[in-house]
């Protein structure tokens, strides 16, 4: 079969501090009697468009992920499992290392990159961020903001209110050529390098169109105690279309 040169990459470098004192990181607490990364994985693994999934896993968690994967997935040949980095950016250029070692990195090359406690991303999602990245070279998954949006530059009195009209909230998938957004993440300095919130802003320092993909509401990051409760809502009336 030919290369598809399309990759998912599921980030899991985190611990989750924002989940409170529990013994393991939020990607491997359980929803629905599975962990909360496979259920993530299995989305990847069911599209035949990607050649692998590279899962990234803090150092220390690396043998207990792939043991995961090892026990719920039945096609785990398709996984890679490696070691994420200081941040979610070089996680992410961890991963275009290893696709260039192991697979090759050509200007075609797409790495589709998940949260791996985002769960409920659809299959409709994970096309459109294909889609969009080989016709623009990057897209963020996003949905319009509910909520007016309040800006303080002081953190004390407003400075600003955007027209909500043109506010969108960011998910994941966020989607590039893998090589374009390398070599922007290289040739950024590293004051540029220290403000980044996400890779997307790596193609917007420099100029470059990052289009927008419809994510979904129900597409959610679970976060929080109160989100794993929420999740095992969703998993009742589960969408995957």
């Amino acid at each position: 079969m030919e290369k598809t040169n399309i990759f998912g990459v599921v980030l899991a470098g985190g611990i989750g501090s924002r989940m409170g004192n529990v013994e393991k990181p939020k990607q491997f607490m359980e929803i629905g009697g599975k962990p909360i990364i496979v259920h993530t994985v299995e989305k990847f693994v069911i599209n035949a468009q990607f050649e692998k999934i590279i899962v990234l896993s803090p150092r220390q968690w690396i043998r207990y992920t792939r043991d995961i994967m090892e026990k719920y997935i039945a096609m785990k040949d398709r996984i890679d499992v490696i070691e994420g980095g200081a941040t979610r950016n070089e996680t992410i250029m961890n991963a275009i290392r290893h696709i260039e070692e192991q697979y090759g990195l050509d200007e075609e090359t797409i790495i589709v990159t998940h949260d791996s406690v985002r769960p409920f991303v659809t299959h409709r999602i994970l096309e459109d961020n294909i889609r969009l990245a080989r016709a623009a070279g990057a897209c963020d998954t996003v949905i319009p903001a509910s909520d007016t949006i309040v800006e303080s530059a002081d953190h004390a009195r407003i400075t600003n209110i955007p027209e909500r009209s043109k506010m969108y909230q960011g998910q994941t998938p966020q989607s590039f050529r893998a090589k374009k957004l390398r070599d922007a993440y290289e040739s950024l300095t590293q004051e540029e390098k220290n403000i980044l919130t996400d890779a997307c802003k790596i193609l917007i320092l420099k100029g470059e169109d990052v289009r927008l993909a419809e994510g979904e509401v129900f597409n959610i990051k679970i976060t929080y105690p109160h989100d794993l409760r929420v999740a095992e809502s969703l998993l009742g009336g589960e969408k995957t279309c």
